[in-house]
């Protein structure tokens, strides 16, 4: 049974920064595509960031310059680093993953993968 825990969610001040972790277990497949959507209250879910088993990283406009994504060498495990953060980054922030390689279309800011399994979400939370 694949099992997605998040850390890392809290309040910050606008301009801060925070780490989010994402860690998998029990996830047997050879492929996966693994990152992040968020959902501000009110508003429709939006993807964030993703990198996958090969490498390939996808980072959605609104937030790219900012945050970034990266994975651990050895574990099933993203980071999304949160640098510069503003209000409207207030959300939830929901970790999922896919057995596929990320698709994408970086010049539509749009992921394409259907993630199968999803982690509890975390909440963060900037200030102005």
């Amino acid at each position: 049974q694949v099992q997605l825990v998040e850390s890392g969610g809290g309040s910050v001040q606008s301009g801060g920064s925070l780490k989010l972790t994402c860690a998998a277990s029990g996830y047997t497949y050879s492929s996966y595509c693994m990152g992040w959507f968020r959902q501000a209250p009110g508003k429709e879910r939006e993807e964030v960031a993703a990198i996958d088993s090969d490498g390939n990283r996808f980072v959605a406009d609104p937030v790219k310059g900012r945050f970034t994504i990266s994975q651990d060498n050895g574990e099933i495990k993203v980071y999304l680093h949160m640098n510069s953060l503003k209000p409207e980054d207030t959300a939830m922030y929901y970790c999922g993953v896919e057995d596929l390689t990320c698709y994408y279309n970086e010049a539509r800011s749009e992921l394409y993968n259907q993630f199968q399994f999803w982690g509890q979400g975390v909440l963060v939370t900037v200030s102005s």
